[in-house]
């Protein structure tokens, strides 16, 4: 029988909220399913000990090495690193990185395919930069270069020769140039950031919002939509991160509002879109992808923009859809494992 690990920092299963919806998923489709920490592997004996998922309780049990590992978490120090890649060499893994937003940027851009939805983004690297920027663009927007939850990302435009406005969430603040100069240059001196031109996604009512196309592999090894939904902000805030205090809408009743008699062009689009691009960005990497979360935006002309792609896409509250395809997608990779080893 095929036995699909999950490799996680937290002792105790009962502290991650996937755990169970995976354990029952594999239950019900005959697979057996073990959890275990980074502490939990022991190589002279080829052995994890973790914990499993019966009649009701999770119990603490021994086990060979699993022939497929769900890494949902980061090591977190080197040891953990050195776990991972010995991991590497006696089990297939289900997830890797895509890179930082720059990296995925230059890599989508020089495959043409998709080019045409990137928004332009620069590295920032004094406020100079940002300055010859706004000569030529009306609102300029940086952004940290790796993932941040729609925290630190900040809007800028001139509004008179001398004076700029800087917009911090619902916080705006106005500086003269020199200010403005000191400002940007101690943002950025800890912290990598891009400079981007601001692409305007905006409710009927006003509100900012882009569409979290969250796509996974399944049972097959093909890309299905698991969910799509829009990201709204709470409030006057520009960004519509969940994190940030943005929250989420249901898909259907906001294109209705949003579109009228043209929501079920908006939700085609949206569908083609997330399966198609999915299938082509897995394509520039070396590594198969097992789900990935597609942030994009719909300007005022319908003109579809990637704002990021992420390898990790949260899925809260529908832990279970997640597990209903990734544990077959597990078996998938076993299966094929087991075939290529013969």
């Amino acid at each position: 029988m095929v036995l699909i690990g999950m490799l996680h920092n937290r002792k105790n299963p009962t502290r991650v909220k996937k755990a169970y919806p995976f354990a029952a998923v594999a239950k019900m489709e005959g697979i057996e399913f073990i959890y275990f920490t980074f502490n939990g592997v022991d190589f002279d004996r080829k052995i994890v000990n973790g914990w499993v998922y019966e009649k009701g309780k999770w119990i603490e049990k021994q086990v060979g090495f699993p022939t497929v590992i769900i890494n949902s978490c980061n090591p977190k120090n080197d040891k953990h690193v050195m776990v991972v890649e010995r991991l590497k060499r006696v089990a297939v893994f289900t997830s890797y990185p895509v890179g930082n937003k720059l990296s995925v940027y230059k890599r989508v851009k020089k495959a043409q395919t998709f080019a045409s939805y990137l928004i332009p983004s620069t590295i920032l690297e004094s406020a100079n930069d940002l300055f010859s920027f706004l000569e030529t663009q009306s609102v300029a927007v940086i952004k940290p270069l790796t993932g941040n939850h729609g925290k630190r990302i900040f809007f800028i435009k001139k509004v008179k020769e001398d004076m700029y406005q800087w917009m911090d969430g619902a916080k705006t603040l106005f500086y003269k140039k020199k200010q403005l100069e000191a400002l940007v240059n101690q943002v950025i001196f800890n912290q990598k950031y891009l400079l981007q031109p601001f692409i305007e996604c905006k409710t009927k009512s006003g509100l900012t919002f882009d569409y979290r196309l969250h796509v996974q592999k399944n049972g097959s090894g093909q890309w299905e939509i698991t969910l799509i939904y829009p990201r709204i902000s709470g409030n006057k805030k520009m960004v519509s991160n969940i994190s940030s205090g943005g929250y989420r809408g249901e898909l259907i009743p906001f294109l209705k509002e949003e579109f009228k008699e043209d929501y079920m062009k908006m939700k085609c689009i949206l569908e083609e879109f997330a399966l198609s691009f999915a299938s082509h960005f897995e394509s520039l990497y070396n590594n198969p992808f097992d789900e990935l979360g597609i942030d994009v935006g719909v300007d005022q002309q319908q003109n579809l923009w990637i704002f990021e792609v992420n390898w990790r896409p949260g899925s809260k509250n529908r832990e279970f859809e997640v597990a209903k395809r990734l544990i077959p997608y597990c078996n998938f990779l076993a299966s094929k494992e087991i075939y290529n080893k013969q």
